[in-house]
């Protein structure tokens, strides 16, 4: 994996750098901007049905290309299935370079309600429906929405690596593990992404993050906000002060300052949240901002 580096032009996301996912050419790597869209909020409330305004979702995902996002993450649970069938409406056929990453083992009973399920007959029937809803032949970034802990690892990690040799998934990754559980994966395939709850206020996963530094692997941060830390958000408060920004547009400048394997998706169901979450891209934080927020030790 690449570094991250700046390019000009193509819209606000370019001011984040890009990030190249996987390392074997031979299968074909994905080089996209660090600040891309999580599309689990065109759905309804509880991540559960249709979005309340339709029309808003589509345009959020059109004016994520106008900005520059080429990356779009969703998953199969969100709605469920509504999210996929949204992007597809929006976007299909998908402009050159666009990648969507999507993920599969978790079932949906209700609003808020996620029970997981790594069985190899829900994964296989998760996959082929996210490849007949996104209109595609071949899934960019297929990701384990969970380890299934009442299932063999073997069982779900033996189906995604079958799933890839046979042309369906370009790339695997993970979410929610550990550093243990990455390398188990990576006895079957190459891990080339890790989505993991994280943010100035929680970091909890800062092994993992360390591990995917090291190893190349993209990280993922999702609720970037998020941690009930009563000091972390008083300090994002002072520095949105001082730059006179959001505190949403200082989380997530902080988190592409924490780490070069970055690649944020920073979800919304509003154009102007959409326009606004993307500006974060071009704030630097300075070394006052940093002695509030400081950056994690271990990186």
């Amino acid at each position: 994996m690449q570094q991250a580096t700046t390019q000009s032009g193509g819209g606000l996301a370019t001011a984040s750098g890009t990030i190249t996912l996987g390392s074997d050419r031979m299968n074909g790597q994905l080089t996209v901007n660090r600040l891309g869209y999580g599309a689990m909020r065109i759905t309804g409330d509880g991540i559960w049905g249709p979005p309340k305004d339709r029309d808003e979702a589509i345009r959020v995902l059109k004016r994520c290309l106008d900005l520059g996002i080429n990356f779009i993450d969703t998953a199969d649970s969100y709605g469920p299935f509504v999210s996929e069938e949204l992007i597809a409406e929006a976007l299909h056929p998908y402009a050159e370079g666009l990648v969507i990453a999507t993920k599969g083992a978790l079932l949906r009973t209700g609003p808020n309600q996620w029970p997981v399920d790594g069985s190899r007959k829900h994964l296989e029937e998760a996959l082929n429906g996210s490849l007949k809803r996104l209109k595609v032949e071949q899934i960019d970034l297929y990701q384990l929405h969970r380890f299934d802990e009442k299932v063999p690892s073997e069982e779900f990690l033996g189906f995604l690596k079958e799933a890839q040799q046979q042309g369906k998934i370009k790339h695997i990754g993970l979410s929610e593990v550990d550093v243990d559980q990455i390398k188990e994966a990576q006895q079957y395939f190459e891990v080339v992404s890790v989505q993991n709850m994280y943010s100035f206020g929680q970091q909890k996963w800062n092994p993992t993050l360390k591990y995917c530094e090291e190893n190349n692997i993209a990280f993922i941060p999702w609720y970037p906000l998020g941690g009930g830390d009563l000091s972390a958000e008083q300090a994002i408060h002072k520095v949105a002060e001082r730059h006179g920004a959001t505190e949403y547009q200082i989380a997530l400048a902080w988190l592409l300052a924490a780490s070069p394997v970055m690649l944020l998706i920073p979800g919304t169901s509003s154009v102007k949240h959409l326009e606004q979450n993307t500006a974060a891209a071009q704030i630097k934080l300075t070394e006052e901002d940093f002695q509030d927020m400081p950056l994690p030790k271990q990186i």
